[in-house]
């Protein structure tokens, strides 16, 4: 486990850039350049450096922060990444790292194998999030209704996950971010459609992006997922990579991996079967194994609060899992 635990560390240690949180005050210079933003000169030490984060009165920097809060207690978006869209496969685990408050609509299209009858299933979902400080936030990322014309499971509902996530390192100027966090999944899903198994399963995850340029970001993100009842349902370690080109003002093009290695067995489903994302079914002779996929798409950014994404996904390796392909779509709207 600690192979890939510092497999995973590394991937995001490149992404991070360097290892300190360096929410520090930048010269007036610096937040010019990256926000375009006019400063009071008034707002500028004698030492030189800014004292913009207390003259504009929110406590932020870059001039990115707000401090509305719907209900007194939800949190504006972090807007110092606004160039930033989020992944879109892997869709429970594949956090974006920023702190946000959201609504994520996803809508998707799952293809069984040949093996296993090539059959479709469907899932129509709503993730949530909700940023409770500058650095805190509030994540529901799992729930929804799956809809089957695979023998292999019903119609029924999925089991609900939600969590916290924390901003570690937040780098405005260098557009460089890391956050670590945990997620719990309810087993209160339908037992026919290979949900509500099990006694949950934790998340423990890291996640962070930077910008390449001025026209490319990476995303990476790397977990554990832990069962509460081993037997029930498998231990999975994963790792996911986004890269994107902005294309204009608003559009992206981007390629997205995900990563499963199975580092233990159950006994609660006696077929050698990868669950993958949205299921994890306790299979018996899946330790050791690796499924990992690819997947392409294009992104829009309709507004600053709002944006839309379709992907198409498929395996890399000979493993396929519960996986033929599979067509993705979400849209997300901000506050």
């Amino acid at each position: 486990m600690r192979t890939y635990l510092g497999a995973g560390l590394l991937a995001l240690a490149v992404v991070a850039g360097h290892p300190a949180d360096v929410r520090s005050n930048d010269t007036t210079a610096e937040y010019d350049s990256v926000q375009g933003a006019s400063v009071d000169s008034e707002a500028v030490s004698a030492t030189g450096e800014s004292n913009y984060f207390q003259a504009s009165g929110c406590g932020g920097e870059c001039g990115c922060c707000d401090d509305g809060r719907l209900f007194g207690v939800i949190a504006r978006s972090d807007r110092c990444f606004s160039d930033f869209i989020s992944p879109m496969t892997n869709p429970v685990f594949f956090e974006d790292p920023r702190t946000l408050t959201e609504a994520r609509v996803i809508f998707l299209n799952h293809k069984t194998p040949p093996a296993l009858g090539a059959d479709n299933v469907q899932l129509a979902a709503m993730q949530l999030r909700a940023a409770l400080t500058d650095r805190l936030s509030f994540i529901a990322t799992k729930d929804g209704f799956i809809f089957s014309q695979s023998p292999l499971l019903d119609d029924g509902w999925a089991d609900v996950a939600a969590g916290l996530k924390y901003n570690l390192i937040h780098d405005c100027c260098s557009q460089t971010i890391l956050s670590a966090g945990a997620t719990y999944e309810i087993p209160i899903g339908s037992t026919r459609a290979l949900q509500g198994n099990g006694a949950g399963e934790f998340n423990l995850f890291l996640t962070g992006g930077k910008q390449l340029g001025s026209c490319y970001h990476v995303v990476s993100a790397a977990g554990f997922r832990l069962p509460a009842d081993d037997t029930a349902e498998n231990q999975v370690f994963y790792w996911s990579g986004h890269l994107d080109r902005k294309i204009g003002c608003d559009w992206y093009a981007f390629v997205e991996t995900n990563w499963y290695h199975y580092l233990k067995s159950g006994n609660a489903f006696q077929l050698p079967v990868e669950g993958g994302d949205l299921f994890n079914l306790g299979s018996v002779g899946v330790a050791g194994n690796d499924l990992v996929t690819g997947a392409f798409g294009f992104k829009r950014q309709l507004r600053d609060i709002d944006e839309i994404g379709v992907a198409w996904e498929f395996p890399l390796t000979d493993r396929r899992g519960l996986l033929d392909n599979r067509l993705t779509v979400d849209y997300i709207i901000r506050y």
